[in-house]
């Protein structure tokens, strides 16, 4: 088990604040877990009582609407904090979180993130400003809800996938999401999102192999409206 204030990954999140006798003693009581693709890390409802810190992998925030349908909220990255909106709200999560990949992560309890942000003002001020910035994500995907169409939703997904998660040795996106989830990004049916990305294969914008995608020309994407 890898020690925090060893750890690079807090360095892309707000524990870069903290110093090393707070990371020391947040190693003595976190407790790392593997979290297996398609695993429930926790669900909207629940009492998520601390944070996880993502140290692997991707997983999906989610929110079930009134007909029963996810809409993919965000993609959690290594490096993100998972939870700490609910903790600081001390409120039961208002999103379902379910791993994407293979992950590994740390879950550091609650009384320990509370110590910390009564005692450290950077580490307060770091996870404010992280929290901000998800609020600047979310503004900007209801925006894009009411004035985008689903094409040039799911083609700014693409673009998205590619400059965040990069490419294999092949070319295709390092990360495999299934239609479902294409279709849950957009706020789209699958059937749409599948009928989408088969117009833009025959138009040569990319290419598959399974649940592989490959962009073949990001510039047309771009420009899709």
């Amino acid at each position: 088990m890898s020690k925090c204030e060893q750890c690079i990954i807090r360095q892309f999140n707000a524990l870069r604040a903290l110093q090393k006798d707070d990371l020391i003693r947040l190693s003595g009581c976190k407790t790392t877990h593997t979290i297996k693709k398609g695993e429930v890390i926790f669900e909207e409802g629940d009492n998520v009582n601390g944070v996880y810190c993502i140290k692997d992998g991707v997983c999906k925030l989610s929110k079930l609407s009134a007909n029963g349908k996810d809409q993919i909220v965000k993609l959690v990255v290594r490096g993100d904090l998972l939870g700490q909106r609910s903790l600081i709200s001390d409120e039961a999560a208002n999103l379902s979180a379910v791993a994407v990949n293979d992950m590994q992560v740390c879950f550091i309890p609650k009384h320990e993130i509370i110590h910390d942000l009564t005692h450290n003002i950077n580490f307060s001020v770091d996870m404010l400003k992280d929290m901000a910035e998800e609020l600047k994500l979310a503004d900007n995907v209801i925006v894009d809800m009411a004035q985008k169409s689903v094409k040039q939703r799911l083609a700014e997904t693409l673009l998205y996938l590619q400059t965040n998660f990069g490419e294999d040795d092949n070319g295709f996106l390092n990360i495999v999401l299934t239609r479902d989830d294409y279709a849950n990004i957009v706020g789209t049916a699958t059937e749409s999102a599948i009928r989408i990305l088969s117009q833009f294969k025959k138009e040569g914008l990319i290419s598959t192999e399974g649940k592989q995608i490959k962009i073949e020309d990001s510039k047309a994407l771009k420009l899709i409206d």
